[in-house]
């Protein structure tokens, strides 16, 4: 897996939803019960390189956890404010304010209130360079007790796996248990190719209702989904990519030291 994922690049379309959907080993990865996943005692923290991550990883989750008024904290580790480099449209602080408002939007498409969010205002595009930072800081929030969700720590993004690297470290000195879950890695990765952990994954089944919920949480972050009127950028997060995120069910990597 390690060298396939030494190859991984994000341009294109990518694997496409419905070639995940047909693969024989994705089906065949075990559907794990959601109190096994996340114990009762469990308090689920979601480590988010960018807004929207939270909801691409794990928006079942959360929804489902929400329902049952289990502990919840969603960690923000960047404002998302470099998402649109150059554009006229959107500068960098009206991103930072964008996209904090359409995580709090997008959560209570959940149920999940702004209380349960902490932001950490690492610079987006930054997290390897403040990795060390990080870690640091999630040792100070994490506890024993904890279930950490993060991206996959090959998803392809080098945010997304500089977090991956900082939660697995910070959940290791304090003793929580690790989950990582690909975004951009079913982008670049293909069925067949090995490149996915899939012997070290589970699936959370997501009910209809939970996966509209979490079609609709998505659709809150309109910085990322529509087309750039002022240049004509194409959406950061086109509608192939959600729907890769919308299977009937959420995909977890256990993390190993």
């Amino acid at each position: 897996m390690d060298a396939v994922a030494r190859n991984r690049h994000i341009a294109g379309t990518g694997t496409a939803a419905h070639a995940w959907r047909a693969d024989a080993a994705l089906a065949a990865v075990p559907t794990v019960d959601l109190d096994i996943l996340v114990a009762p005692h469990e308090r689920l923290v979601v480590v988010a390189p960018h807004p929207d991550d939270e909801i691409l990883t794990c928006g079942a989750l959360l929804h489902l956890l929400a329902q049952r008024g289990r502990q919840i904290l969603v960690l923000a580790v960047t404002d998302g404010e470099a998402s649109h480099p150059g554009s006229p449209a959107w500068p960098r602080e009206r991103l930072r304010h964008a996209r904090r408002d359409e995580t709090v939007a997008a959560l209570a498409c959940l149920g999940i209130t702004s209380d349960r969010v902490r932001r950490l205002e690492v610079p987006d595009g930054g997290v390897t360079a403040h990795e060390a930072d990080l870690t640091r800081r999630l040792a100070d929030i994490l506890q024993p007790h904890d279930v950490a969700v993060t991206t996959w720590r090959y998803d392809g993004h080098p945010d997304h796996e500089a977090t991956a690297r900082a939660c697995a470290d910070a959940a290791r000195q304090r003793g929580a248990r690790l989950l990582q879950a690909p975004v951009w890695g079913w982008h670049w990765s293909a069925p067949g190719d090995g490149a996915m952990p899939l012997a070290d994954a589970c699936k959370l089944a997501a009910p209809p209702e939970a996966l509209a919920r979490k079609r609709s949480a998505l659709a809150c972050f309109h910085s990322q989904i529509e087309t750039d009127t002022s240049n004509g950028a194409a959406p950061i997060l086109p509608a192939f990519a959600i729907e890769r995120v919308l299977h009937p069910f959420e995909l977890y990597f256990a993390a190993h030291d």
